[in-house]
C-alpha cells in the first residue's frame, strides 16, 4: 500500500513539470506566463554579437521571440546621406566669383537627382551639402561632347571636385582629359573622365562638381555632354 501511495505522490509532483506556470495570472498561455514587470539583477555582458540572439516582445501578443541581431542593424541601416544625380541635357558651367578661377561647377540642380533627399542639394551654386562629419565615398563622371575630340585641347582641361568650408573653396581632386599625338599630324583628346575616391568632410561642407581650365571648352559641345555624380557616407 505504501508503495502505491509513494507512486501516486511522485506522479502528482511531476505534473507541474509538464504544465504551464502563471505569475499574477490564473490562465497562463505559455510555459511561463508573467503578468507584470520583470527584473534580472545579474546579467553577464557579451563582448560580441556573433552566436547570440536578441529577445524581442511582440506588442500585439506580448510574447517574447528570439531574433538575429543582424535584423535589427539591417532595419536601422538606411543611409540618409545617399545622393545621386545625372544630367544629359542642358549642361552648362556656372561662373561663380567665389570659386577658384580655374574651376567652374556644372549646373546640376535638384531635378537632376535619381536618388536622395533634395534638401541635401543647393541649386544656386550646384553643390551637395554634407549633413554630418565623416568619411564619404564620392564619384564624378563627365563626358565632354562625344568623349573624343579630333584635336588636342590646349592647356590642361579636365574635371574636378571642390569643397567649400567656412566660405573658402578648395579643389580636393582633379582628373585631366588625356590626349595623344598620332602619325600624320592626327591629334586626339579623350574627353571622358571620372573621379571615384574617399574624402573626409565636416558637417556643413559644400561639395561641387565641375570643370577645370575651361578656357578652351566649347559651349556648343557642353550641350551634348553628360555628367553625373554620387555621394554617400561610409564611416564616422
Amino acid at each position: 500500500m505504501k508503495t502505491k501511495l509513494y507512486s501516486l505522490m511522485l506522479a502528482c509532483t511531476a505534473l507541474p513539470l509538464f504544465s504551464q506556470v502563471g505569475i499574477n495570472t490564473s490562465s497562463p498561455t505559455a510555459t511561463l506566463d508573467v503578468n507584470g514587470t520583470l527584473k534580472v539583477r545579474d546579467i553577464p555582458a557579451a563582448t560580441a554579437l556573433p552566436g547570440y540572439q536578441v529577445l524581442a516582445v511582440n506588442q500585439g501578443t506580448t510574447q517574447v521571440f528570439s531574433m538575429d541581431p543582424a535584423l535589427l542593424t539591417g532595419a536601422s541601416a538606411t543611409n540618409t546621406t545617399v545622393y545621386n544625380a545625372k544630367k544629359t541635357t542642358g549642361i552648362n558651367i556656372l561662373n561663380l566669383g567665389v570659386l577658384p578661377s580655374d574651376f567652374q561647377p556644372v549646373n546640376f540642380v535638384q531635378a537632376d537627382r535619381n536618388i536622395g533627399n533634395a534638401a541635401l542639394f543647393t541649386n544656386a551654386d550646384g553643390s551637395y551639402n554634407i549633413p554630418s562629419t565623416g568619411v564619404y565615398a564620392v564619384g564624378f563622371a563627365f563626358r565632354y561632347g562625344t568623349g573624343l575630340q579630333a584635336s588636342l585641347l590646349s592647356g590642361a582641361p579636365g574635371i574636378g571636385i571642390a569643397r567649400t568650408r567656412s566660405g573658402i573653396t578648395t579643389l580636393i581632386d582633379t582628373r585631366p582629359f588625356s590626349g595623344i599625338n598620332l602619325a600624320l599630324a592626327i591629334n586626339i583628346t579623350f574627353s571622358d573622365s571620372s573621379i571615384n575616391s574617399l574624402y573626409s568632410f565636416q558637417a556643413g561642407d559644400k561639395i561641387s562638381f565641375g570643370l577645370v581650365d575651361t578656357g578652351n571648352i566649347s559651349v556648343g559641345l557642353l550641350g551634348s555632354s553628360v555628367a553625373s555624380f554620387y555621394v554617400y557616407k561610409v564611416s564616422n
